[in-house]
């Protein structure tokens, strides 16, 4: 019998440490573009609230605006606008410190704005606004180093195009660009190289200066902003040959110059920040044909100039970049109307300039 109580003692022990060993944590991870750094948070799992990660904020290239992590957690790149390049870090599993990567920071096209991760965590690709390309890299699994990809850069339509937003489908087959020439160019992603394929009927139009791009976790829909026609566009994503097909009622009206956007991992809600208004517009999003509903109460009060938009993994809370207010406001999410409530002690305060936000998921001691 006292052998079986041991027994049993050592096996609660080890499945104490099993569980502390896959503790989760969620940090959030902002872009400072006047400070040129990066500030790190992390989340209280039970109120929302951010807390500093130490040696917060960490230094980035000249006017860092975008940010990507690859789907284990384990690598962070920024965009740097300014210089023309993507610093590279290592994220610590237990504290959330970035630490720069070797070779980092890696040059890409002129003007870069928006970065993307494809779900497998093989490749990256940036869309740079100012040469009308996209700069592809595969990434090293081991040290986060990126090497160009074969045939990179990858152009974006005939000159004269401005490639903004950029995101991969959850299968990671397809790789979308939004153009703020008014349309959106879809490719197929070369599973074995990450090189770039023109997807047939592409580009697809959209409204007047499209901005933020981005898939639904089910794969299903593909929604833009458009910045100066004030609407969102809604596609249906065929996911045999990545072609898009317009939504019904599509565009959908939003606030004031709409930017950043995010769709909670259950894709029930769709989250816009308005950033000529100071807002979040909010809608339920029709699960069969993608068709957006505003939420009751939307549009909700956000900081000065909100740029950005990120859910946390299990959708409780919500959180707005705001780039003239220096800061960061948080939110609490209904579950059943997709509501916004402001969690105590928000907004929390940034760098200068505040651009995009993030969040990372890691697991570890």
């Amino acid at each position: 019998m006292k052998k079986r109580i041991a027994v049993a003692a050592v096996l609660a022990v080890f499945l104490a440490a099993s569980t502390y060993a896959q503790t989760t944590r969620y940090f959030v991870y902002v872009t400072n573009t006047a400070a040129d750094n990066i500030s790190a948070y992390a989340i209280n799992p039970s109120t929302g609230k951010l807390l500093t990660v130490g040696g917060s904020p960490f230094a980035a290239g000249a006017g860092p605006v975008s940010i990507a992590a690859d789907p284990k957690a384990k690598f962070l790149c920024v965009v740097n606008g300014a210089v023309n390049s993507v610093s590279a870090y290592t994220i610590s599993p237990s504290t959330g410190a970035l630490s720069a990567i070797k070779g980092s920071p890696f040059s890409v096209g002129l003007k870069p704005e928006g970065i993307t991760v494809d779900p497998l965590g093989k490749f990256l690709y940036v869309a740079n606004d100012g040469s009308g390309n996209v700069s592809a890299f595969a990434i090293n699994s081991t040290t986060g180093e990126l090497s160009a990809v074969k045939g990179s850069p990858f152009a974006v339509g005939k000159h004269g195009s401005y490639p903004t937003g950029i995101a991969v489908d959850p299968t990671g087959t397809f790789l979308y660009v939004a153009n703020w020439s008014g349309n959106v160019f879809a490719y197929k992603i070369k599973p074995s190289t990450g090189a770039l394929i023109l997807v047939n009927g592409s580009p697809f139009a959209t409204g007047d200066g499209p901005w933020e791009i981005g898939v639904t976790p089910t794969g299903k829909f593909l929604y833009v902003t458009n910045s100066e026609s004030a609407t969102i566009s809604a596609f249906a994503l065929k996911p045999s040959t990545g072609v898009l097909s317009a939504v019904s009622g599509s565009p959908f009206a939003t606030g004031k110059s709409p930017n950043g956007f995010a769709v909670d991992s259950a894709a029930k809600f769709f989250f816009v920040a308005n950033n000529g208004n100071a807002t979040v517009s909010a809608y339920s999003i029709n699960p069969t044909n993608g068709a957006l509903s505003a939420v009751g109460g939307s549009p909700f009060a956000a900081g000065l100039s909100p740029e950005t938009i990120a859910i946390d993994p299990t959708g409780k809370f919500l959180y707005v970049a705001n780039n003239l207010g220096n800061n960061i406001s948080a939110y609490t999410i209904n579950p059943g109307t997709g509501a916004l409530s402001g969690v105590g002690g928000s907004p929390f305060a940034a760098g200068a300039n505040p651009s995009d936000v993030r969040i990372v998921t890691v697991t570890g001691p």
